[in-house]
């Protein structure tokens, strides 16, 4: 009896987790129907046509890895290259690791004219970011609500449980789960830090002049293309203070450049 009763106690606990989980499924049907159109369309060929669905899903409020790596592809069959990386950036942020998104700007960034080293960085530094950003967003918030439901249900075992064997196993087991799901919060806490503290924009216009100070009077330290990444550091009054992979600095107008 008392076990028909612990088997109906988990039988809700995983309804209620099962009733929960459309919460993390691609969109809803409307969103994941003009999705496929767009794919379509892309397929076909009709890159305008699919540029102009992808837009409008983004424009309902809808942003995920697939959708801006697609747009990128989009934008990069129409020959806007610039527009291509600011969405592969996009997706690449939501997806650190994915190769076909890192292949992807690997390959539009040969078509920029601006080639810029970037800075070897200290190793603790690439291991720590690697740590962060090793999962998505979607991923380690989904992982997160996995592992406290499971620490969850083992806990409940634990509780009704009349073994004491039974008991010491379930209560070291969810108090494993509850650690590791707390160490993926603090990951996820990190990853939105970082991202936010990084703030980085892709240059919209054909030449830009990159000044000493945040003026346009002021001497120009170096000229940028269209399509080059820059890391924004600081702003005032329209300007923005960037600096480059190579470590180099200055100031250019905040209307020649779209935040990533």
């Amino acid at each position: 009896m008392i076990w028909k009763m612990k088997f109906n106690i988990f039988i809700k606990v995983f309804l209620i987790f099962v009733l929960t989980l459309p919460i993390f499924s691609f969109a809803n049907n409307q969103t994941k129907s003009a999705f496929e159109k767009a794919n379509s369309l892309y397929s076909k060929g009709n890159y305008k046509a699919a540029l102009v669905v992808y837009k409008q899903i983004n424009e309902d409020g809808y942003e995920s890895a697939s959708l801006f790596f697609n747009m990128g592809n989009t934008f990069y069959k129409l020959g806007d290259i610039a527009s291509s990386i600011l969405y592969y950036e996009k997706a690449h942020k939501l997806a650190p690791n994915d190769d076909d998104i890192n292949f992807n700007i690997k390959f539009a960034n040969q078509k920029i004219s601006d080639k810029i080293e970037e800075t070897p960085e200290f190793f603790l530094a690439t291991w720590l970011k690697w740590v962060y950003l090793g999962f998505s967003i979607n991923t380690l918030s989904l992982l997160n609500v996995l592992l406290i439901f499971l620490a969850s249900v083992v806990l409940i075992i634990y509780l009704y449980a009349n073994n004491v064997k039974l008991k010491k196993t379930t209560f070291f087991v969810s108090i494993g789960l509850f650690i590791i799901g707390f160490v993926f919060i603090i990951i996820s806490k990190k990853q939105t830090d970082y991202l936010e503290s990084h703030k980085q924009a892709i240059i919209f216009s054909n030449a830009v002049s990159v000044k000493n100070a945040p003026n346009e009077s002021s001497a120009t330290l170096l000229i940028l293309h269209d399509g080059t990444k820059v890391n924004i550091i600081d702003n005032q009054n329209g300007w923005v203070k960037i600096v480059l992979a190579n470590g180099n600095q200055g100031w250019l107008k905040a209307n020649d450049i779209k935040e990533i």
